[in-house]
């Protein structure tokens, strides 16, 4: 019976030491890592639930994030004064005092269709883009299918060739001006030793518009060659070789095959250049030397851009002024709507 008692006693210890504190340790412990475990998924899941968030924002806004400068910028410095000016072109207002508004409504518009100087700069304008946009366009087309061939020094020349448009208005205008001379210029000394008398490109209305349009001519050409020679350069070899095999010159291929693919290309910088001449101010602002805005003594060379620098900031006219400048723009809307048409009108025969 003793022994009975002793074998028995470590059972009945054994199951009362459950109950006892620190009894069941390795499975607390486990508890204890799996909560650990299950809160680090959480963790994980809800750091990767924002990283995927933070990836579909960055995809939705960021396109608009990195052209919202360039919208910010036209808003402050394009879109603001153009409504300004045609806000301002419906009023009476002087540069000296521009909050002093008084409505007129359209009538600094009416009075420019009587106003014979704004008629003579739109005329002047006219004359002047087609002295300058024509020999341009035709002397870069030359120039680029010169660059097109395989030369020496083709980088130098295409460099060479874009010098012009790098040099600074005022720089390029005071040059031709002593070239243009008329006691002393080098262009009537050329003209002397052919026999030929001086001329007065200043004074003279056709010599003057001329002169101004060499300028323009010289500093733009290269710029329109370059963009002719990029799209020469896309024009497929195959067009070439199909054309030298039929027995075409290169004149013929220059006709046949370059021009037809430069359409859109020539379309494109006949309207941008008629643009440039529409809103040409430095050029025949400092060819006319002491004259300043006019240009001229009688206005012979005064453009759009000129008369409007005239009206607005030598004889404060601001209202006035606006509204040559919303002239402008409309014509500029004209010249692009008859351009769309233009090229409209081959893709409906295509």
């Amino acid at each position: 019976m003793a022994g009975d008692a002793t074998t028995a006693a470590p059972s009945g210890w054994q199951e009362g030491a459950a109950g006892l504190p620190g009894a069941g340790y390795g499975d607390g412990e486990d508890r204890r890592r799996g909560d650990g475990r299950r809160k680090d998924r959480d963790r994980e899941d809800r750091a990767r639930e924002r990283r995927a968030r933070w990836h579909r924002w960055d995809t939705r806004w960021s396109p608009y994030a990195f052209v919202a400068p360039f919208f910010l910028f036209f808003a402050v410095f394009g879109l603001f004064p153009l409504l300004y000016t045609g806000w301002a072109s419906l009023h009476r207002v002087e540069l000296t005092s521009p909050d002093d508004m008084e409505w007129v409504g359209l009538h600094n518009f009416s009075r420019l269709l009587t106003d014979s100087f704004f008629w003579n700069a739109l005329r002047n304008t006219v004359t002047i883009g087609l002295l300058s946009t024509v020999p341009q366009l035709l002397i870069a087309l030359g120039v680029a299918h010169l660059l097109n061939h395989r030369l020496r020094g083709s980088t130098f020349f295409r460099v060479a060739v874009l010098t012009p448009y790098a040099t600074s208005v005022a720089a390029a205008t005071l040059v031709f001006v002593l070239l243009f001379g008329r006691d002393h210029g080098m262009i009537n000394w050329a003209l002397g030793l052919a026999g030929l008398g001086a001329v007065d490109w200043q004074n003279g209305t056709w010599t003057s518009q001329l002169a101004v349009s060499t300028i323009v001519v010289w500093r733009w050409t290269g710029y329109n060659a370059l963009i002719y020679l990029a799209a020469m350069r896309a024009v497929p070899d195959e067009l070439y070789e199909s054309a030298e095999l039929d027995g075409a010159s290169r004149l013929q291929q220059f006709r046949h095959v370059t021009l037809p693919s430069l359409r859109p290309t020539i379309l494109f910088t006949c309207v941008v250049s008629t643009i440039g001449a529409t809103q040409l101010f430095g050029e025949p602002l400092l060819f006319s030397g002491g004259a300043g805005a006019t240009g001229g003594s009688d206005h012979q060379f005064q453009t759009l851009g000129l008369y409007l620098y005239e009206q607005g900031w030598v004889n404060l006219h601001l209202g006035r002024a606006s509204a040559i400048a919303w002239a402008m723009f409309l014509i500029l809307l004209v010249i692009g709507a008859v351009n769309r048409l233009i090229t409209r009108r081959p893709r409906r025969s295509s």
